[in-house]
């Protein structure tokens, strides 16, 4: 795709949106990349939207991944577990993804951003059990968890932290800190595996990602310090940024149904 100097600005300032809205108020934000993609950079096919946000999504994820990992707050054999069961189930994801039409696929992702805009409304306690391990028990749990998290991220080609996060505090019972540290892996691991698929059929624009991922570096760093300064009114920031979400799937919806 030729871009134009507008559309890589707003190539830019997408990514600065999508980083800024993570570091915010965390999971969530990366699933406005493939609307913005869409309906303010220009992308005309959807299937590229998809392909190139993975790419984002994943390199988002890793640079995340390093901050958790210095922290400590990893289960590193239990993410590795749940990553590797995904890796299938993003891998045939996405495959099925690239077989739906464009418009019935942004439809569809319209619907799964009211369940994640839905989702982030709901209070998620600290409980758990800090000392988790792998073991025969939470086994298969985290296989099973793992193939289907991996098949919705690989789909709809995002990061799928919304879902990953429960899946393995369900899994596992472990605390939310080490649920969202070991996500990541998890979160890397299936946008690459997306994203190789896109790439191999050519849905991936590498100007368009390499210019959302510049903005999204500093939108992130900018949100995280935003975060510090609005820490009381978590909160409300969470409501608001919930109601964004859930504007735009109606959008987004209403547009893909009457294309």
């Amino acid at each position: 795709m030729f871009l134009t100097a507008t559309q890589a600005g707003l190539a830019a300032t997408s990514g600065w949106a999508v980083g800024y809205s993570l570091g915010l108020v965390g999971g969530g934000g990366s699933i406005l990349a493939v609307p913005m993609l869409v309906y303010l950079v220009g992308v005309e096919n959807p299937h590229v939207a998809i392909g190139t946000s993975a790419v984002a999504v994943a390199l988002n994820a890793a640079a995340g991944l390093a901050m958790h990992a210095r922290a400590g707050t990893v289960k590193w054999r239990c993410a590795s577990v749940f990553a590797a069961a995904g890796v299938a189930g993003a891998l045939l994801g996405s495959t099925l993804g690239k077989m739906i039409d464009g418009p019935h696929l942004l439809a569809l992702f319209a619907v799964l951003m009211m369940v994640v805009g839905g989702l982030m409304l709901r209070h998620r306690g600290g409980e758990g059990d800090s000392t988790v391990r792998l073991s025969r028990q939470n086994l298969p749990n985290l296989l099973g968890l793992g193939l289907a998290a991996g098949g919705l991220s690989g789909f709809f080609g995002i990061g799928g932290g919304f879902l990953i996060v429960p899946a393995l505090m369900l899994a596992t019972r472990m605390p939310i800190v080490n649920a969202v540290g070991s996500s990541l892996v998890a979160v890397t691991v299936f946008g690459l595996t997306t994203a190789g698929n896109y790439a191999w059929s050519g849905l991936v624009d590498w100007s368009i990602a390499g210019l959302f991922i510049a903005g999204g570096v500093l939108g992130s760093l900018l949100g995280q310090r935003s975060a510090q300064w609005l820490a009381g009114r978590k909160a409300a920031l969470n409501t608001i940024f919930s109601a964004l979400i859930i504007a735009v799937a109606i959008y987004m919806l209403v547009r893909s149904l009457t294309a």
